[in-house]
């Protein structure tokens, strides 16, 4: 398990992931690497008072539901998987962050808002909420980087492995949405 856009000297723990791809790569050890987009499951932390901060931007960026990633490792563990390979498994939508705080309100029924913050103006707020420094900084520097359209192209990964098409953005809100309240 990994994460997208893993590589040594990432930011945050996409440096790490990507020390541990990179060492299994060269063990000589059959692998399946999976590298997912963020996660749905994230997301009711970052909702407060009927607000979402963040320094994403306007671009897509692409989250798959959790759910989907575990029936995603069960398929890669319960039948042979061919080649060593990294997979990279996707929600079935990318949404901007103000269209993603537009759905969460319609699914609980009040409005929530997107504020897009400056890399700046996001590392303070993160302080602000006890995320200490540099990993305050980073995280609003990463959000930016995810911002940028480069984690908006979706896979068909999770319906080959299993089957089953990713989860919609409506699956997810429905099956959650009392964790926005």
């Amino acid at each position: 398990m990994s994460v997208r856009d893993a590589a040594p000297g990432a930011r945050l723990g996409m440096g790490l992931h990507g020390q541990a791809d990179a060492h299994l790569r060269k063990s000589g050890v059959p692998y399946a690497i999976l590298q997912p987009t963020g996660f749905m499951q994230t997301l009711p932390r970052d909702v407060r008072d009927g607000t979402m901060y963040g320094s994403y931007g306007s671009a897509a960026v692409n989250y798959i539901d959790t759910r989907d990633l575990a029936d995603v490792a069960a398929a890669l563990l319960t039948s042979p998987v061919g080649p060593d390979r990294e997979y990279l498994p996707t929600g079935p939508a990318s949404l901007s962050h103000e269209r993603i705080a537009a759905e969460i309100g319609r699914a609980i029924g009040r409005e929530i808002r997107y504020v897009n913050l400056s890399v700046a103006e996001m590392t303070a707020h993160l302080e602000r909420q006890g995320v200490p420094q540099p990993f305050a900084g980073e995280l609003a520097e990463l959000q930016a980087e995810t911002g940028n359209g480069g984690w908006a192209p979706t896979t068909t990964v999770v319906a080959e492995l299993t089957g089953h098409e990713p989860r919609t953005w409506q699956d997810f809100l429905t099956d959650h949405k009392d964790a926005f309240a």
